[in-house]
């Protein structure tokens, strides 16, 4: 990964990942996922949960670890470092452009329905302001 993340950040990570971690046993759990991403006002499908897990569950034991959940953010910062026309937005095309670029393909309707998951005013752009406010929010 090309940036560290600063000890500032990993602590406001720490307490999204608190705020994912509904039952306090350290790991994000489908359940987990889906009782947040609901309380948002989110209802994925257990396919898009099912992809979010996959993408994010490193080691393949169903469940998100603080550590994956840090690589994840760190991804997320180093998606905007690289972002080739830094509009500050993520459109569908650019996450399908980035996933496949680190070796996940993924189709337009996989990445249009995961940015619709966080789209709050539905004009098909989510910033990444956006994206880590949904991850924050309690």
């Amino acid at each position: 990964m090309a940036s560290q993340i600063s000890p500032e950040e990993i602590e406001q990570y720490k307490k999204a990942f608190s705020v994912f971690d509904k039952d306090g046993d350290g790991k994000i759990s489908t359940e987990d996922l889906k009782a947040v991403l609901g309380s948002l006002g989110h209802m994925p499908s257990q396919a898009m949960l099912e992809d979010i897990m996959h993408e994010v569950d490193n080691d393949g034991n169903g469940t998100i670890e603080l550590d994956e959940f840090l690589e994840m953010m760190n991804s997320k910062i180093d998606f905007t470092e690289s972002e080739s026309d830094k509009s500050g937005f993520i459109t569908a095309s650019v996450l399908q452009e980035v996933m496949t670029n680190i070796g996940d393909k993924l189709t337009y309707k996989e990445a249009e329905d995961m940015i619709e998951e966080i789209d709050t005013d539905g004009d098909g752009k989510v910033t990444f302001d956006d994206f880590q406010d949904m991850m924050t929010k309690e």
